[in-house]
């Protein structure tokens, strides 16, 4: 496979020295020199909506019809083998699951690749196997059929009860394993299409009696890759690893409207541990990720944790949601989760930890470092209201812990409310640390940093000032100021 380097405003980094080398007069104003980095960011933000709009996202560029697939395993098929017609039209479910059936029975030889050719490969969902290499060629787009009734039902998913959406069971993903080892899915930026765009229709008017499917789910499963594919409409989820250990997404393109698409999330990784999400474009209609664990009481009783999660070199958009979430449904516990090198553009959220009484479990041990917004509406938020619940059967008192909570290298332009983190009596926000944090702000009233039964400390220098509830030290990490009181409410949602 072929590494790509960090591109568009991680590649930043090296033109700061280099201008600040050769051109420090005019670059004496860090004001300037932000307007110069964000007009070289924003030119290849707009230089990939651009491809993603005539070709899809390519980490590769564009090449020859003819390029040869490469052989990653001992054996390698062709989806045509197995009587497999890339017309659009033709159903290709039973090519698919005599490929699959084939590479089930070469586990133990190192398995087997199934070459997706070019084409349109119109197909009801269908299993994997382990030890499996699905490789989608340049110009092949596997299509999701659209009729519902030709997609499975499941149950629901233990740490949600009922189901997500609806009561009882739910429909199964396009692409799907259980207890799977060894399964990549990977190419040369094909495109696997969920073609959601009845199935958003059908729910908007409440046709659908079970909850929708992601494109992509593995469940119960280790050592998942997923590289070099562009994910598009989605009817629900994107992709969504649950309970799984051992998952690296790297090099992907996720795209859905971003209005109109609803809970199209990018990636959502649930239960999961030992997690790696880098060098990924996401534009979608709902979450680009959201890290979670289980759902109130189901959620608890399960009692997965999602940890060890890093996210890094990821350019993301939600006019809907946020860039990247943790929860809501995060009763099992998040922990050990660090997002860096994230520029967030043109969307209502930036990163955001929401949580509500009845959920238990905790969110703690969280980094956020190197974070870009431009064009955000908040940009930072910690919410503990967010009562949606699975039944009535909740336990009130079950309320999540949330603590140990770090943003360093925080900057951006074009921001009404950098920060809003609305703790509660009930639900203190502890232990959080602000340090190197200058963000632009559209909106000049006072109090757009806003705080709620919040404890933690500021670090130096930060635009806007913080709020009141943080105690201020100076670099050296003397005190310089301490809090009056943690329990200072200026939270307003008009703004």
């Amino acid at each position: 496979m072929v590494e790509m380097l960090p591109v568009g405003r991680f590649q930043l980094q090296h033109q700061r020295l280099e201008l600040k080398r050769w051109v420090p007069a005019f670059l004496s104003s860090h004001k300037t020199l932000f307007t110069v980095l964000w007009i070289a960011a924003f030119g290849s933000v707009f230089l990939w909506q651009r491809n993603i709009v005539a070709a899809g996202f390519s980490v590769f560029g564009k090449a020859g019809p003819g390029r040869p697939m490469p052989k990653t395993r001992p054996f390698a098929f062709n989806l045509t083998d197995f009587g497999g017609v890339g017309d659009g039209v033709t159903v290709n479910t039973a090519a698919f699951e005599r490929a699959v059936l084939a590479i089930s029975k070469l586990g133990k030889r190192g398995g087997a690749q199934l070459n997706v050719p070019p084409g349109k490969w119109l197909t009801a969902p269908f299993n994997l196997t382990s030890h499996m290499t699905l490789f989608v060629a340049e110009d092949a787009e596997i299509l999701g059929i659209e009729d519902e009734k030709q997609w499975p039902l499941m149950p629901p998913l233990p740490s949600y009860g009922y189901g997500r959406e609806r009561h009882g069971p739910r429909y199964g993903s396009l692409i799907h394993g259980q207890n799977l080892k060894d399964v990549v899915i990977t190419g040369y930026n094909g495109t696997i299409n969920g073609q959601g765009q009845s199935w958003w229709k059908k729910y908007r008017q409440k046709l659908l009696n079970n909850t929708r499917g992601p494109l992509v789910q593995i469940m119960w499963s280790s050592d998942i890759v997923i590289s070099n594919i562009t994910l598009r409409d989605s009817p629900f989820w994107t992709f969504h690893p649950y309970d799984c250990k051992n998952v690296t997404v790297r090099n992907v393109t996720i795209l859905a409207p971003i209005f109109e698409a609803p809970n199209t999330d990018g990636i959502d990784p649930d239960s999961c541990e030992d997690v790696v999400i880098e060098d990924c474009y996401i534009s979608v209609g709902d979450d680009a990720i959201a890290i979670k664990s289980g759902w109130d009481q189901y959620g608890i009783a399960y009692g997965r944790p999602s940890r060890n999660i890093l996210i890094r070199n990821l350019i993301v958009r939600s006019m809907v949601s946020a860039g990247v979430s943790i929860g809501s449904e995060m009763s099992g516990g998040v922990s050990n989760v660090t997002v860096e090198n994230l520029l967030v553009w043109s969307s209502r959220r930036a990163v955001r930890i929401k949580t509500a009484a009845g959920r238990g479990g905790y969110v703690k041990q969280i980094t956020y470092r190197n974070l870009t917004f431009d064009d955000v509406r908040v940009g930072i938020v910690i919410k503990t209201d967010y009562n949606e619940h699975p039944d009535d059967d909740f336990d009130r008192k079950a309320l999540p812990i949330l603590e140990d909570i770090t943003f360093t290298g925080i900057h951006g332009q074009g921001v009404r409310v950098p920060v809003r983190i609305h703790g509660s009596e009930d639900i203190p926000v502890r232990n959080v640390t602000f340090r190197d944090v200058s963000v632009g702000i559209t909106y000049k009233k006072k109090h757009i940093f806003q705080c709620a039964f919040v404890e933690g400390l500021v670090i130096g220098t930060i635009f806007p000032a913080p709020c009141e509830n943080l105690d201020r030290y100076d670099e050296e990490g003397r005190l310089v100021k301490r809090s009056a009181s943690q329990n200072v409410t200026d939270i307003d949602y008009d703004i």
